[in-house]
């Protein structure tokens, strides 16, 4: 049982870096701010959750799995309010440059 725990978390873990690697790549790939924002915003945050509950997994105790899903909260709401922040940014710039309609 604790052989099909750590090979669950390990494909977790695994999923999660590829998450991160995606959202990473469409960062660089994608044509324009609300693009890049939103495929790093997901792919990231999809990442995170895999990678927290892969660790959650091996976890010892349940005081460490409450850590753990409280950085998620942070990370999650961090994340969202951030780019929130930066998509109000570069709609206002945009208006500004008369870009309206992209």
């Amino acid at each position: 049982m604790p052989d099909l725990v750590a090979f669950i978390s390990a494909v977790l873990i695994a999923a999660g870096a590829v998450f991160f690697i995606a959202g990473t790549v469409g960062l660089l790939r994608f044509p324009d701010t609300y693009c890049r924002l939103h495929a790093l915003t997901k792919a990231d945050g999809l990442g995170l959750a895999l990678i927290a509950l892969g660790i959650a997994l091996t976890a010892s105790s349940f005081g460490e799995v409450f850590r753990i899903a409280l950085i998620w909260f942070f990370v999650a709401v961090a994340s969202a309010t951030g780019g929130h922040l930066i998509a109000t940014y570069a709609r206002r710039v945009d208006r500004a440059e008369g870009k309206e309609g992209s």
